[in-house]
């Protein structure tokens, strides 16, 4: 598959032998697909993620005497100009840190929140009919207070040793250089032209000429290179307090249409709902699994939660001694029961009793295993259980059964590590892909669409809904930035973008790794399956090939997907090694760095320790 891109612009401050697959400068047009490579071993630091410059960037701040936070801040900032349809400062994301000289891990929660003026109705229409959904996304409804810049200030505040202004500098030079144009970008650019279409700015910038960028050409962006320079001058004070925001305000309320289109859905952001934002340290959900510790996500993502509670379930089985077949029945229906409690237990903690403790605890996960038949796969969707603390042997499921709601597939995941042992899982997004469809005019950035992450109409009216939009609220999502410790150190950190098959991804992949005896690049590239508490399974066409039929015998049914998710991760290996590993293929392929590597070392001498006492 071809690489992702490269940057035009030459390695600077540093020598090339330093950072894994960097690239010369290429010409304007007809640039050659460069080189790149999914796995890397090696000494100093590593990065994975979906985009070699981004990985580049993080190398380059490592090498230099950066930590883990400074890097991941500035390959995040590198996605948003590589990756503007999925990320940028105009989204949000949740971050989650482990600190080596205390030992502990941290989150921060930089989740967008529903401006003051949003009630529970807002995606109704005046029959009371939720909205389609892609009238609520391509309009400033759906455009919820971004997250992403004070996530960053928070980050390197709290964990980081270079300034905003410092770890800005990689991203201002690949906005205003430019990349060469993949495949994978111009045919997201082509899948959403229309919608690009709508809005002047956003056509002006994404279809130069009425038309998506081809590939080969360099993409420039000098809006998001001026953007990033008033940051990292400035701070992020110009989007809460400052001009900035008065223009993203502005863009919400009276979306920039095209000549011609027609009008979208104004949104109710405000000046205030700005000023108000805080992108708040939260605990990590914590369950131990095998033996190690599997840290995520508090709500309101339900990434950590969910991950964490189909875990408690799965290790009430054996899977290491399970058959194929029957270990990834067993992840599947698993998964189901986890995601029943999800749709019916978490949201904002602000606004909802989410019974986390509860969820998580291993007499919970007892209790709901007892509906996990080893022989055949339950009628789905399956009832949530009762996380009421009051657990017996094989009750009869008491909870209500409800839909998952809608989330995009997009999203970026980044996994940073440095020669410390500080580690970063770090997953961020503006949700659909092109997110609201709207540029800030001059400014280069793509608005979110995170607010259709909301449930737009209760499933039961008779019961309480528990991601029903509400002033301030953030919605439910499902990013699962993960960080696995053994006896307190470091052993492996990963996430995924993909909507709800994050969870899945992520899930799947821990049990590849864990359970199942794959090396971590094997665990990422295996196929695909992701059951959500919904009729059919949705798999990749791989996975139905080699497991479809025994397990259609078991009563599974599957819906054909061309690919889920896009995880990155890095492994901590014997010999003070790490192992950075991306995507092969999905998504166009990841790119996995180390600022020094081994000689000799790929994936074919990818070694895999077992992990945990399963």
């Amino acid at each position: 598959m071809p690489h992702r891109r490269t940057c035009v612009l030459a390695l600077t401050g540093l020598a090339a032998a330093a950072v894994v697959a960097a690239a010369p400068p290429v010409p304007a047009a007809a640039a050659p697909a460069p080189e790149k490579s999914p796995v890397a071993i090696g000494t100093g630091g590593a990065v994975a993620t979906v985009d070699p410059d981004a990985t580049r960037v993080g190398l380059e701040v490592l090498a230099d005497g950066g930590n883990a936070a400074d890097a991941a801040v500035a390959a995040a900032a590198a996605l948003g100009v590589t990756e503007p349809y999925s990320a940028g400062v105009g989204g949000g994301g949740f971050f989650v840190y482990y600190d080596a000289a205390s030992g502990t891990v941290s989150t921060i929660d930089g989740r967008e929140t529903a401006p003051l003026a949003m009630g529970a109705g807002a995606f109704l229409d005046d029959s009371g009919a939720p909205l389609p959904f892609q009238e609520a996304v391509q309009s400033g409804l759906s455009v919820g207070t971004p997250g992403t810049p004070r996530t960053w200030e928070r980050a390197l505040e709290r964990f980081g040793t270079r300034s905003l202004a410092q770890v800005l500098q990689g991203g201002i030079r690949l906005a205003e250089d430019g990349f060469v144009v993949d495949p994978t970008f111009a045919q997201q650019t082509a899948d959403n032209a229309d919608k690009f279409a709508r809005f002047a700015p956003s056509a002006e910038l994404f279809l130069p000429g009425g038309a998506p960028p081809a590939v080969g050409s360099v993409f420039r962006n000098p809006d998001l290179a001026q953007t990033y320079r008033l940051l990292a001058e400035q701070g992020v004070a110009p989007i809460y307090t400052g001009r900035l925001g008065e223009e993203i305000v502005q863009t919400v309320q009276h979306p920039p249409m095209a000549a011609g289109a027609a009008d979208v859905r104004p949104g109710l952001l405000r000046e205030v709902d700005l000023a108000r934002y805080d992108a708040p340290l939260r605990e990590p959900t914590r369950i131990e699994y095998r033996g190690l510790d599997v840290y995520g996500m508090a709500p309101p993502s339900s990434g950590g939660s969910t991950v964490g509670e189909a875990l408690n379930v799965l290790e009430q089985f054996p899977l290491g001694s399970l058959p194929d077949v029957p270990a990834l029945h067993t992840y599947l229906e698993a998964s189901a029961l986890a995601f029943a409690d999800r749709n019916a237990y978490v949201g904002d903690p602000a606004y909802t009793q989410v019974p986390l403790a509860e969820l998580l605890s291993q007499e919970y996960a007892a209790e709901r295993a007892c509906a996990l038949d080893p022989a055949a796969a339950a009628a789905k969707p399956v009832p949530a259980g009762s996380p009421d603390g009051e657990y017996g042997p094989c009750p009869a499921a008491g909870g209500p059964t409800t839909g998952a709601g809608t989330e995009g597939p997009n999203t970026t995941h980044l996994t940073v590590a440095d020669a410390a042992g500080n580690v970063a899982s770090y997953t961020l997004t503006i949700e659909q892909t092109g997110g609201s469809g709207i540029t800030v005019p001059g400014r280069g950035f793509l608005l979110n669409n995170e607010l259709t992450d909301f449930t737009f109409a209760p499933a039961d009216p008779n019961r309480p809904e528990p991601n029903l939009p509400a002033p301030g609220k953030r919605p439910r999502s499902s990013m699962a930035p993960t960080i696995v410790l053994d006896d307190g150190r470091p052993v492996l950190a990963l996430g995924s973008p993909g909507g709800a098959t994050i969870i899945t991804t992520v899930l799947q992949t821990l049990v590849n790794r864990i359970d199942r005896g794959l090396d971590l690049p094997a665990a990422i590239a295996a196929p695909r399956a992701s059951q959500r508490n919904g009729p059919a399974t949705e798999a990749e066409p791989a996975f139905i090939a080699a497991y479809g039929p025994q397990l259609q015998a078991l009563g599974h049914q599957f819906t054909p997907v061309t690919e889920i998710g896009a995880a990155t991760g890095i492994e901590f290996l014997p010999g003070n090694l790490m192992l950075a590993a991306a995507e092969p293929v999905r998504r166009g392929g990841g790119s996995a760095g180390v600022v020094h590597t081994v000689p000799g070392a790929g994936e074919d001498t990818v070694p895999a320790p077992d992990l945990g006492d399963g």
